[in-house]
């Protein structure tokens, strides 16, 4: 399934339905199939997600620094991570996102989607 976003001022974003369920979460904490974010909402959905985004850059910085703490100090921890990072960034999948959402705030528009 996909998830199609539409706004007067971009095109089309169309998203695989775990990405786009996963942003809108982030964005909007529930997990809606179809809906809509009002123009005045936008700042405040934009604010969310970038700092998801964020979150997520900090806590990959922290696990690299920790992975080379590791190797110096010759350790070997055989324990799972207490959860395991996508191997695509947060950064990487947002980023049409954050660029549809910038643009309805600068031109203030509606985002629906639906499935």
């Amino acid at each position: 399934m996909l998830f199609k976003f539409k706004s007067k001022v971009t095109s089309d974003l169309i998203m695989l339905e775990a990405d786009g369920r996963r942003l809108l979460k982030i964005m909007l904490g529930e997990d809606p199939i179809q809906g809509i974010v009002l123009s005045q909402d936008m700042p405040q959905v934009l604010a969310k997600l970038e700092s998801a985004v964020a979150q997520d850059e900090a806590l990959r910085a922290q696990r690299s620094q920790d992975a080379q703490i590791g190797k110096k100090q010759d350790l070997v921890d055989l324990t799972p991570p207490e959860f395991e990072l996508d191997a695509v960034r947060l950064a990487q999948r947002a980023s049409p996102m954050i660029k549809v959402l910038k643009r309805c705030v600068a031109t203030p528009a509606d985002l629906v989607w639906g499935v």
